[in-house]
């Protein structure tokens, strides 16, 4: 079964103003709770843990947390 790029999440490189695709995919998952974020939707990130947010108060609790 062939799967086009939409189908599997993006790969992307993390950058203080924006973010590089690594692999085509239109979508990328939180990293804490797992959930897809388009990447037109897609407005938190980590540049230290190179890891995607779905939303401002996940990215916080994440940095506060340590976890």
């Amino acid at each position: 079964m062939l799967m086009n790029s939409s189908d599997q999440p993006a790969r992307l490189h993390y950058g203080p103003n924006g973010f590089r695709v690594l692999r085509a995919g239109r979508f990328v998952n939180c990293a804490v709770t797992g959930e897809p974020i388009a990447l037109e939707d897609l407005r938190y990130w980590s540049v230290e843990r190179q890891e995607p947010y779905a939303s401002c108060e996940i990215a916080t609790r994440r940095m506060t947390e340590g976890g």
